[in-house]
């Protein structure tokens, strides 16, 4: 089972990894803390200190067109903030 779906690459979470060393991830459903700990020192090799994760329910979303509404859902979601321990460091940008 893949754990780690992908990383957040937003400006909050960008400014959050330089000042406090939190990196955001979107996980599998499923997925504890645990598994989420080991997955992240396993992948990037790493040392994590904490693991905070939210589950976001999906919206439904209304449009009004010409032949009129279409009512469709965002997908529901997983998200896990890792906080690493000092002197660590996650570069995204390093395979590219």
């Amino acid at each position: 089972m893949n754990i780690l779906l992908k990383p957040i690459v937003t400006e909050k979470m960008t400014s959050q990894g330089d000042k406090f060393n939190r990196y955001g991830f979107i996980v599998a459903k499923s997925a504890n803390k645990l598994q989420i700990r080991k997955a992240v020192e396993e992948l990037y090799g790493v040392t994590v200190d904490s693991v905070n994760t939210m589950r976001y329910g999906g919206k439904v979303k209304t449009r009004n067109t010409k032949s009129g509404f279409l009512v469709g859902k965002t997908a529901a979601l997983k998200k896990a903030v890792v906080t690493l321990a000092e002197g660590n460091k996650i570069d995204f940008y390093s395979n590219i």
